[in-house]
């Protein structure tokens, strides 16, 4: 059997096709520009394809804005949702003053258990 080794490429390395006849689609670069670092980022995208306004500084990992003639794209973050906490929702179903009973409720029920186990024990 080793005198019959198989031979042949690495996997994955080449591609056995070639590049004849293949036709790329049209490509547009957008410019970035970092509001904390100054510095600008060049991204390259399919001319069909919508560029978004804003994208990630590849330096300092902020926010950068999409430039267009040299001025940046004004983003309208008005739209956006603000995400709410756990207390938020709760004060949304309940006013403080339900709050305060139900934690007056809830330390009376645990203050009477934990004197009714040092009783029994």
């Amino acid at each position: 059997m080793a005198d019959r080794s198989l031979r042949g490429m690495r996997l994955g390395a080449q591609s056995l096709q070639s590049e004849e006849g293949v036709t790329f689609s049209a490509r547009v670069t957008h410019t970035y520009r970092c509001a904390t670092c100054s510095k600008e980022t060049v991204m390259i995208f399919s001319a069909d394809a919508e560029a978004p306004d804003e994208w990630e500084c590849k330096y300092c990992s902020r926010v950068a804005t999409r430039l267009e003639d040299s001025a940046p794209v004004i983003v309208d973050h008005s739209g956006e949702k603000i995400a709410r906490s756990h207390w938020d929702m709760l004060l949304e179903r309940r006013t403080r003053a339900e709050l305060e009973e139900l934690l007056q409720e809830r330390l009376t029920v645990l203050r009477e258990r934990r004197g009714q186990q040092k009783v029994g024990a």
